[in-house]
């Protein structure tokens, strides 16, 4: 049976709240849909790269979190490519930047790959 979810505009609230409580810089770029719009997450570690992460679901129906732009960082441009792409397919869609220089974000327990 798969878990309650949370509207999006009240996740992607939480996601400032704890990142402002880690001093880490959150602003929100794109603002999809209140109720049910998918959330993606860059992380811009600035020299270190971007990584984006997209809000999936598990085989339980958990809300999990994968790197949508691969394993590894990369650069500022291949990831708002990734991110125009995603938004071409989905107006819905809510896009949160967090300035980390040391990649920190709040989805480590809920990564389904790191």
């Amino acid at each position: 049976m798969s878990e309650a979810r949370l509207k999006s505009r009240l996740r992607v609230q939480a996601l400032i709240r704890q990142s402002e409580a880690n001093d880490v810089p959150a602003m929100v770029v794109r603002r999809g849909d209140a109720d049910a719009g998918a959330i993606l997450v860059k992380v811009n570690a600035f020299a270190a790269g971007c990584v984006v992460l997209a809000q999936v679901t598990d085989g339980q129906g958990r809300a999990r979190w994968m790197r949508g732009t691969g394993p590894n960082p990369v650069d500022d441009a291949t990831a708002e490519a990734y991110i125009a792409r995603q938004a071409k397919y989905d107006e819905d869609l809510w896009v949160v930047e967090l300035e980390s220089r040391d990649g920190w974000h709040p989805f480590t327990d809920e990564m389904l790959a790191e």
